[in-house]
């Protein structure tokens, strides 16, 4: 990715919109657990008995409140999303930099490594790691050998044209060692593309993070969680849809809202929404 990212990402999104919006699900997530009208764990009702009364969107498998358990359910997962995608960039960002500074020899060094790990798809290798890890390793792990190569990919090719550029030269020409060289003159050039890798690096984290919960290899009952509570509702669909649509439209809002966000990163300013 050596421009704007790819044409799927929402173009109506104003950047002031996208940017809050991330930063508040970031804020208020964490913080739902402390709204919720009932503890989360606790058998209030029926099970799937429809909304109504004190409980708006219903009950689920085994009568807790859907709605506690939505606003309890985004902690774990944006928190293990949120690592998995740091440790993607750091460790793809140092790879890239090193590929893009260093020449051709370490250059098809990183991309023989990157080709390798980008041939075993995302949710096998989390799938073979959750055999041995637990969930929430297993998701840090595969995110960052999943995510690190693209990251690695993108910076190698954007340093190494900046390693000819103006600025760079002059810093060389005073004797600036390499790691103040890179951290002070390549990597502010390289924030805008850094900061959009890093959004599309957290929607694959929650994907990955999503579909090992949703297998029953993630957060376990009675642990509230949005991707889990789709796995355990499914079966009562019929009898209370709000237990599925529920955690269903945070988790797809979020993945929504971060690819916004990094499409906005990645804007040159003043380039039209």
């Amino acid at each position: 990715m050596t421009g704007a990212p790819p044409p799927f990402f929402p173009k109506a999104v104003r950047p002031s919109v996208s940017v809050t919006a991330a930063l508040t699900l970031l804020v208020c997530v964490p913080l739902g657990r402390y709204a919720a009208p009932h503890p989360p764990e606790r058998t209030v009702a029926a099970p799937w008995a429809p909304p109504g009364g004190r409980h708006p969107l219903g009950t689920d498998v085994l009568g807790r409140d859907v709605l506690s358990r939505v606003l309890a359910g985004g902690t774990q997962l944006l928190t293990v999303s949120l690592l998995a995608a740091l440790a993607a960039v750091v460790c793809g960002a140092g790879l890239g930099l090193a590929a893009g500074w260093s020449g051709d020899r370490t250059a098809r060094t990183v991309r023989a490594l990157c080709d390798l790990l980008l041939a075993v798809p995302a949710l096998v290798l989390a799938l073979v790691l959750a055999t041995a890890l637990p969930g929430a390793t297993a998701v840090v792990v595969a995110a960052v050998l999943a995510g690190a190569p693209l990251t690695a990919r993108v910076v190698a090719t954007q340093c190494a044209q900046l390693r000819d550029s103006g600025h760079v030269h002059a810093a060389v020409e005073r004797g600036e060692r390499t790691p103040a060289v890179l951290l002070h003159e390549v990597l502010p050039a390289l924030r805008r593309l850094v900061a959009a890798d890093a959004g599309l690096r957290l929607v694959t984290a929650l994907q990955i993070a999503a579909a090992l919960a949703v297998l029953g290899l993630g957060p376990q009952p009675p642990d509230p969680d949005w991707a889990l509570m789709l796995s355990e509702n499914l079966p009562g669909a019929a009898l209370n849809p709000w237990a599925l649509l529920a955690p269903a439209i945070p988790l797809a809002g979020c993945a929504w809202v971060f690819a916004a966000a990094a499409r906005t990163a990645a804007r040159v300013p003043g380039e039209a929404a």
